[in-house]
């Protein structure tokens, strides 16, 4: 977590929703200011482009601000339920476009925020100040990989790899059993290991 920034569970957010809806414009701005990096890194990853993951978290957010009566508390929590709504309309843009899309553009914007960078799980080590290069290909090989693992296992190795977010609220994400979660994304990981090791055969 970056320094200062506040963790989203320390905050009452069926308060900061209430307050939203009764157009307390500093709340929303809170609300925004607070998910915005998780929505846009989530797009990205997703889409593995720079530009679509910015209008994608654009209409998230206009997506959120039209919903937020329908939000819950008691059924779950503030960033579940944004989750939830980044991933249909993911899921929506996905099909609209599944002619379209071009994956050619990977390191367009790597560097617009830390949040991009793969964790621990997909890469070993951090990087030291003489490795940072090589571990910015290796981030990009990683992304290139993860734009070609199909939708349904991406989104669950996502969730759980790069989201950080536990098997029973990906669960009510995606709306399947803990159980097909947990072999989503062992395919996923697996799916994604033999890509990345292809790569690797490829570049030698």
């Amino acid at each position: 977590m970056v320094r200062g920034e506040v963790r989203p569970l320390e905050i009452d957010w069926s308060q900061v929703v209430r307050r939203c809806m009764d157009g307390d414009s500093g709340a929303w701005a809170e609300l925004v200011r607070t998910h915005h990096r998780r929505v846009y890194a989530l797009c990205y990853r997703f889409t593995g482009n720079a530009a679509d993951a910015e209008d994608l978290t654009q209409d998230v957010f206009l997506k959120i601000y039209s919903n937020l009566a329908s939000f819950d508390g008691a059924r779950g929590s503030l960033q579940v339920w944004i989750t939830t709504m980044t991933r249909n309309l993911l899921v929506d843009n996905f099909r609209r476009t599944r002619n379209l899309r071009a994956t050619d553009s990977l390191d367009e914007g790597w560097d617009a925020t830390d949040e991009l960078r793969p964790v621990d799980r997909l890469m070993s080590g951090g990087p030291s100040p003489h490795e940072a290069a090589a571990q910015k290909e290796v981030a990009r090989m990683v992304q290139s990989a993860l734009t070609r693992v199909s939708a349904e296992l991406r989104e669950a190795v996502i969730l759980r790899d790069l989201q950080d977010m536990d098997y029973k609220e990906i669960a009510q994400v995606l709306g399947i059993p803990e159980g097909t979660v947990k072999s989503r994304i062992s395919r996923g990981r697996a799916e994604l290991a033999r890509l990345l090791e292809r790569n690797k055969r490829e570049v030698m």
